[in-house]
């Protein structure tokens, strides 16, 4: 659908920024779109790393506990802010640019009603199933105590993670990546004061252990959650959370992009838990958390990606919407190209300076030596991994995710599968993760190809 109708007219005219992701110079939109967005990517990573840092005060079985919880927070996080909340900005988006004005309408109540569903569902499964679970990713004994009483409280919070991450999504799909940015900056920056009082028993708080971690991050979802809620029931939000009934046509609009955007959010955190958990039976426990402490800086990517690729989501959703397929095609291109850049700084800086990243978390001799071996082989290839999650992201916006999800589902199977022979075989770790930098360059390179081959058509099919 194009935006041909007197209604649509009239929206474009009447919306600024609107007229701006349809006809701005794309490099400084994209940049003023994702500055604001990439800080908040920034502070909300960092949320888990400041906890870990306090928890690791702990011990290393404790360090090790929370490591193997982290990859399922990661996965609800990015679930529902970057698979379900992208279907909500890419369903946001597209009814903006044809100028749909009663789907846009619509949309805000469905979104957090279907994120309040899933995650509900979600919580209940892995509150159920946390210790054989944890137990599977190579905790055990002392530390899969830990990561047992960590996850209890932190998976009962889940919904709420799954609504804040509705409601940011339905306003970065009307463009506006201000606001989500920051009200979950705030929220993320108060966690550096709130996680040490609850965790030792600083001043008027009571000492809560490693559950003090869990139940600073639940507050911070809860707060982020009503602030949000409140801004898009004012009326301030072009996209308005409002009362009414149900129906299945804005369900599936968000459904059909956020939900196969799911299969790649589960195959992006399989390979982080299955990889976690061959390091843990092959090496043990101190090499797990030295593996586990270095993936963690692909989280710190997020910023990058996420920042980079959720403006992606809108812009890219707004010009599809609009017809204007060739303009979304050079937005998608040109904001993987910033993001490859952006990464290989990062990982390149890893790779020759890896014990300046571990050393925040321990000094244990086998943790450093597995962390520092996987950065300086695979962080000079990070580029790769950002510049395919940010186009996944512009995929999203455009409805065509087939591609970024075989890509995923490429380099799982090669790190995992092909890990696995290496490891099976007798290899050592060198080996392993060498398999672990091919499949990121294949990931980066696959995306980007089926991009730039010109698939999205005219922008009509969905899926």
């Amino acid at each position: 659908m194009t935006m041909n109708s007197a209604a649509g007219v009239q929206l474009r005219a009447a919306n600024p920024r609107l007229r701006a992701m349809l006809d701005a110079p794309i490099v400084p939109t994209l940049a003023s779109m994702s500055w604001s967005n990439m800080l908040m990517m920034l502070a909300q990573s960092s949320t888990g790393l400041i906890e870990t840092w306090f928890l690791a005060k702990l011990g290393t079985d404790v360090l090790a506990g929370v490591a193997v919880v982290v990859p399922v927070l990661m996965l609800m996080q990015m679930m529902s802010q970057g698979a379900m909340g992208g279907g909500i900005s890419s369903a946001v988006a597209r009814a903006l640019g044809a100028g749909d004005t009663q789907m846009v309408g619509q949309l805000a109540r469905h979104a957090l009603v279907l994120n309040v569903l899933i995650g509900c569902v979600l919580a209940l499964a892995l509150s159920f199933g946390a210790r054989p679970l944890l137990s599977w990713f190579g905790a055990n004994g002392a530390a899969l105590d830990a990561a047992c009483t960590y996850a209890h409280v932190l998976f009962a919070g889940v919904p709420l993670i799954w609504a804040m991450n509705a409601l940011a999504n339905v306003v970065r799909g009307t463009g506006n990546m201000l606001v989500p940015g920051i009200v979950l900056c705030v929220g993320a920056l108060s966690i550096i004061p709130l996680s040490p009082c609850l965790i030792f028993g600083l001043g008027p708080f009571p000492e809560l252990g490693i559950v003090g971690g869990a139940w600073a991050l639940l507050t911070y979802y809860g707060v982020g959650t009503l602030v949000l809620g409140w801004y898009c029931m004012s009326g301030r939000c072009a996209a308005r959370l409002s009362w009414g009934p149900l129906h299945w046509l804005p369900m599936r609009n968000i459904l059909v992009v956020g939900g196969l955007a799911c299969i790649n959010t589960l195959l992006t955190n399989a390979l982080v838990a299955l990889t976690t958990a061959q390091i843990g039976h092959h090496s043990g426990t101190a090499a797990l958390a030295g593996y586990a402490t270095a993936a963690r800086l692909e989280y710190v990517l997020m910023p990058i990606a996420f920042g980079l690729g959720a403006p992606m989501v809108a812009l890219v959703g707004v010009n599809i919407g609009a017809g204007q397929v060739e303009r979304a095609r050079r937005i998608a291109i040109t904001g993987g190209c910033m993001a490859f850049v952006l990464a290989e700084i990062v990982g390149l800086a890893a790779a020759i300076w890896p014990e300046a990243w571990l050393g925040l978390f321990g000094s244990d001799a086998a943790l450093l030596e597995t962390g520092s071996l996987y950065l300086r082989i695979v962080g000079p290839f990070y580029g790769f991994f950002a510049l395919g999650f940010s186009l996944y992201f512009a995929s999203q916006g455009a409805g065509r995710l087939q591609w970024p999800i075989l890509a995923m589902a490429g380099r799982l199977a090669l790190f995992v599968g092909g890990g696995w022979v290496v490891l099976a075989a007798g290899a050592s770790l060198t080996q392993y993760f060498a398999m672990g930098a091919v499949a990121m360059i294949f990931y980066g390179t696959c995306v980007l190809w089926s991009i730039a081959r010109g698939d999205w058509g005219d922008g009509r099919r969905r899926i």
